[in-house]
């Protein structure tokens, strides 16, 4: 299995609720684990514009690219402008890209970084700037290698871009499960959507996750899930207010890639959101995904 990576990922936002500083640990702890090793990790190439703009709206494209975006877009992005920011956003929708298309090969690959969910054809939000995901799918659809896609979505926040981004298309469906009384506000409707109570642990959460996987994938079978994994329904974020045990989340992973690898269906992972009051506690979440990730895929 490979992990899609470059240092180049952190949105170097400094002192940050969003500390993007995880990607670089998330792939050093799987390094000193020995989940991987370093030939198990690809470099991915920036985004093209025109990829970029198989989602998002040109004029949005040239404002990030000339620091043009004004007072209010910045400041509904939530997070500081800078040249390294929209690098390291190019660069990550290139890594879903390319995630994508080794899971296409592979049967399960990984971005370690990306699911950028709450960015929208025309502004930014919610520290995200692009989104990787939905980039990923419109290029793999333009290059006839793909045709249906499914995004199960299990940040704490709903994905309000994805929803928006594919709300007439039926060729992708769109699975969020997430807290109700928590950002976004309003919440576009998704394919389908599991508003959780606040404070739901992991036995609720996990059953609610299970039928919803069942429903969506009854319903619609896709050439290609892109699973979002945020860390942030766990008990201890900052920015979440689901109860998750570090377990639990583990649960949840197997749970999102054994319905997919039951059904043979490529699964494309990304990190999205994890906002730990601990910072290695956020790594540790992502780093379990990953590492469940390549137990399904055999260790390969």
């Amino acid at each position: 299995m490979k992990f899609v990576y470059s240092d180049n990922y952190d949105l170097n936002l400094g002192d940050h609720v969003f500390p993007s500083i995880k990607y670089k640990l998330t792939a050093e702890k799987l390094l000193r684990d020995g989940v991987a090793r370093p030939e198990d990790f690809v470099e991915p190439a920036p985004a093209s514009d025109d990829d970029v703009a198989l989602v998002h709206h040109r004029e949005y494209i040239r404002k990030l690219k000339t620091g043009t975006l004004s007072y209010l877009e910045i400041l509904r992005l939530e997070i500081p402008y800078s040249p390294e920011l929209i690098r390291a956003v190019w660069v990550a929708a290139g890594g879903s890209i390319l995630t994508g298309q080794l899971a296409l090969r592979d049967g399960v690959a990984a971005n370690v970084g990306g699911g950028f969910h709450h960015a929208f054809p025309d502004h930014g939000e919610g520290f995200c700037v692009l989104h990787d995901v939905a980039i990923a799918i419109r290029r793999l659809q333009k290059d006839q290698t793909i045709e249906r896609a499914m995004t199960v979505d299990c940040d704490v926040h709903q994905g309000n871009g994805t929803a928006d981004i594919f709300a007439a298309d039926p060729t992708v469906f769109t699975f969020s499960i997430h807290q109700e009384r928590n950002y976004p506000y309003p919440k576009p409707p998704s394919d389908l959507d599991i508003n959780l109570e606040d404070g739901t642990g992991d036995a609720d959460y996990l059953a609610a996750l299970e039928r919803g996987l069942k429903q969506a994938l009854g319903k619609f079978q896709p050439d290609l899930l892109f699973y979002i994994a945020g860390a942030d329904p766990y008990r201890e974020d900052q920015l979440g207010g689901l109860s998750l045990s570090l377990g639990g989340l583990a649960e949840r992973d197997r749970l999102v890639l054994g319905e997919a690898r039951a059904r043979g269906i490529p699964v494309a992972v990304t990190l999205a959101g994890g906002y730990a009051r601990r910072l290695e506690d956020t790594v540790l979440i992502h780093a379990t995904t990953l590492r469940i990730a390549k137990e399904g895929a055999g260790g390969h």
